[in-house]
């Protein structure tokens, strides 16, 4: 089965809203998410906003009964138009306080559970294609960085919600003194539509230059980090970077400028129409038929409200529209990618392999690769057995791990283990089983027993485990060496940490492979290149050794390597070439063939002598 491709960020799942438009859809999914987390406290301040813009809104209403009561004379109504003002005034000031501390707690509590949501989804993702391919690449990036950003969409929605309930007064109100002011919203219409259009506009082009932007974050990482320090230093390379930085963002910032100009425009020429409508108001109404002072107050009061509470309107509109909307329509667009690679597979892992794995007519490409990793692949992994897949660099080997490791899926062709399709296995119970390192490992800058201990995570804190897994590793010397032993903090940008070397790391990532007891399959994929040959060979020693012994639960070891004297211990050898298997045999029978292998181990051989 081969990776889905990528659905547009506006493709959600279909649900009881499906006829909304995309980004309403996406929107309205979010809202539902955050409605899940924390019901009480949304409901609370939605309703806390409406009920804040009604007495903001009566406003005009109490300034038109104090012009009324000041011209008539009239001591009741003015009293009376003065205490509304002023309940009006600490009813809004009370009621927004209220709701915006409600709303900070709601934001709160809902930001981590948004950030949980994205990092859960990207991490339960069967394959690891989003995290390779440079179109999934650049909606990540972007997403990432609105993740933080989408809890304020509640806020917006709130503020819209009680925006509109403020536009929706005023209107009445101008209506009431003249049923053509309300024609005044009409002339509001192009600032509405240059705001709708304006941001998903300057987001497009924002997003064309996301990889732009990648580069400039990623020069930027490489000059303020430590890991490059002592490089850039010594190449004298630090400027070239920072030059190299400032002009990738140049590549994006100049086409999303233009963009941003060009809306600017527009929307300057919507509030310009909106200027007339309200200027032909004010007239309409002070120097018209039936002018009326207490009208024209009205008028003001509720046309000058007006055109803010629009702009108010507006600009939350563009703000949803144009960055929480967008980033709603991404994490829709994640939560669907999730679903749609999701393989629903229901089989379970075996408790034991008794055959073996066998690989028929695999063939697997990597996404825009102009020719195949693997090409029509055929081979037996027989149980019990230790494997060396072996080959020049881009043969293969590396893809092959990934394949039985479940990482991707093959376009074409099958795994079997003991008869079952791999793909029909579950892939979580399939993991479980499995162990080993890579070559790509990565630093958990923990203690060092809790970066040893998340190779098997019940076992986290389980002392034998981690000193058998650290044994299996040879990494015991290390571990005596550590300040506090398996207590120390690894990492030294933390309070308290130490600084390793790459080859430490790598026996720190070997042990944590190491963590399970009773693996169905081992995939050992380079993870000693920064060791020496002969530290290698006395770990690969040891460990097939070890691997010999437990053949009892079928256990088979992939270990791939460049060093042909390690892997003559195998027993089986794999020869990669060109993306097939070129051989296929123990030592002793490829030696003989006098075919790939044998060329390749005699070049080796020579050069450590």
């Amino acid at each position: 089965m081969s990776s889905p491709e990528v659905p547009s960020p506006d493709t959600t799942a279909s649900d009881d809203i499906g006829k909304l438009p995309p980004a309403l859809r996406s929107m309205w999914r979010l809202c539902r998410l955050g409605f899940s987390y924390e019901p009480s406290l949304m409901g609370v301040s939605f309703v806390l906003a409406l009920l804040a813009a009604v007495p903001d809104a009566l406003l005009a209403v109490w300034f038109k009964l104090l012009g009324e009561g000041l011209l008539r004379q009239d001591a009741a109504l003015l009293w009376f138009a003065i205490i509304a003002l002023a309940v009006s005034t600490v009813a809004t000031w009370l009621l927004q306080t209220i709701s915006t501390r409600l709303q900070r707690r709601f934001r709160d509590k809902v930001t981590i559970a948004l950030e949980s949501h994205v990092a859960r989804l990207q991490a339960t993702i069967a394959t690891v294609a989003h995290q390779e391919r440079p179109e999934y690449l650049d909606r990540l990036a972007v997403l990432r960085e609105e993740t933080y950003t989408l809890d304020h969409m509640y806020m917006s929605v709130f503020s819209t919600a009680g925006w509109l309930v403020r536009l929706g007064i005023t209107v009445a109100l101008l209506g009431a003194v003249n049923p053509v002011l309300v024609t005044l919203v009409l002339f509001a219409v192009p600032t509405v539509a240059a705001t709708s259009w304006r941001p998903a506009v300057e987001r497009t082009a924002q997003e064309r230059g996301a990889q732009s932007t990648r580069l400039a974050t990623h020069l930027y990482t490489l000059s303020t980090t430590a890991a490059a320090g002592k490089e850039l230093r010594v190449l004298g390379i630090g400027p070239a970077l920072a030059g190299r930085r400032r002009a990738a963002w140049e590549t994006w910032y100049r086409p999303v400028a233009k963009e941003r100009n060009r809306s600017a425009a527009w929307y300057a020429g919507g509030w310009a129409i909106f200027a007339l409508g309200y200027t032909g108001a004010i007239a309409l109404v002070a120097a018209g038929p039936h002018a009326s002072a207490s009208g024209a107050i009205l008028v003001l009061t509720a046309g000058a409200r007006l055109s803010s509470y629009l702009g108010a309107t507006v600009g939350e509109i563009g703000f949803l529209r144009g960055t929480w909307m967008d980033g709603a329509q991404r994490l829709a667009w994640l939560e669907h990618y999730a679903a749609g690679v999701a393989q629903h597979a229901n089989l379970p892992a075996p408790e034991r392999i008794t055959d073996g794995i066998r690989l028929e007519h695999v063939t697997f490409r990597y996404p825009g690769a102009s020719r195949p990793a693997l090409d029509d692949v055929d081979l037996f992994l027989p149980a019990g057995s230790v494997v060396a897949v072996v080959g020049e660099n881009g043969a293969g080997k590396s893809t092959l791990v990934k394949l039985l490791a479940k990482l991707y899926s093959p376009a074409s062709g099958r795994i079997l283990v003991d008869g079952a399709d791999l793909a029909e296995i579950d892939t979580a119970r399939w993991r479980e089983r499995l162990a080993g390192a890579f070559q790509d490992f990565f630093r958990f800058e923990f203690r060092a027993g809790q970066a040893v201990g998340v190779g098997d995570l019940p076992r986290l804190d389980a002392e034998p485990a981690l000193a058998a897994a650290v044994e299996r590793a040879g990494a015991a010397d290390l571990i005596r060496a550590l300040p506090s032993g398996l207590a120390t903090q690894l990492g030294p940008t933390w309070d308290g940490g130490v600084d390793v070397s790459f080859g430490q790391w790598q026996k720190i990532a070997l042990a944590r492979g190491f963590m399970r007891d009773e693996p169905l399959l081992v995939t050992l994929d380079e993870p000693t290149a920064a060791l020496d040959a002969e530290t290698e060979h006395q770990l690969f020693e040891r460990y097939a050794e070890r691997a010999h012994l437990a053949r009892q639960s079928g256990s088979v070891t992939v270990l791939v390597s460049h060093r042909f004297s390690t892997v003559r211990m195998a027993d089986l050898i794999v020869v990669m070439d060109g993306a097939r298997v070129a051989e296929y045999g123990s030592h002793d029978e490829l030696m003989a063939r006098n075919g790939r292998y044998a060329e390749l181990y005699r070049i080796q051989a020579t050069a450590y002598q």
